[in-house]
């Protein structure tokens, strides 16, 4: 019997629609049993095994899980190792220990050995797709880069899954995956594929 798997998607502002219907259509093709829920509310997260911290602005999402008590409630699953947490650009900022150029406005969940800087690739217009190749991955994986962050250094048990030449893209450390770009801008499951795995 397929395990049934619950995936809460933190939904205070950016991609978070785009990331329901990626995980709906993966749990179509892979006959995985399991809901979606879009996450407000501290006590919603009690009903997920894998969250998932989407694109958008930092900084607005950071404010707003401090003042819903998100911010405290994932702090206390990361600790408990009760959840698999999936940060995608924002997302993978909010994982980290250190952000080199924060505004002091952001408060990371200090949940990833790695320090990270905002966006580093430039701004909204500097956007671009590039094809990458991903540890574990068979085939190249188109990615979408949009105010993306690099991750500047990993360290202890986070493991690098994938680079633009020398610059850190994507991570892993344990069940917390942190992505640089946005997977959920593509019809490519294998990255979603890969979390609910981890679950």
């Amino acid at each position: 019997m397929v395990k049934r798997v619950n995936i809460g998607i933190v939904g205070v502002q950016g991609a978070v629609l785009e990331h329901a219907n990626i995980m709906k259509k993966l749990f179509s093709e892979t006959n995985t049993p399991g809901e979606i829920f879009i996450i407000r509310d501290k006590n919603q997260l009690e009903k997920v095994d894998g969250l998932i911290i989407p694109g958008g602005e930092t900084t607005t999402i950071s404010k707003i899980l401090v003042k819903t008590g998100l911010y405290d409630k994932i702090l206390d699953c990361i600790k408990q190792k009760n959840i698999a947490i999936m940060g995608t650009c924002a997302g993978c900022v909010l994982l980290s220990e250190k952000i080199s150029n924060n505004d002091k406005e952001i408060k990371c969940l200090n949940a990833m050995k790695m320090h990270v800087k905002r966006n580093a690739f430039g701004r909204q217009k500097e956007s671009f797709e590039q094809e990458i190749k991903i540890k574990g991955f068979s085939k190249p994986y188109n990615a979408v880069f949009i105010r993306a962050p690099i991750i500047e250094k990993t360290y202890n048990n986070c493991e690098v899954l994938a680079k633009i030449k020398d610059k850190i893209i994507m991570a892993r450390q344990d069940k917390l995956l942190a992505i640089c770009f946005h997977p959920e801008l593509t019809d490519d499951l294998r990255i979603h594929k890969y979390f609910l795995d981890i679950i």
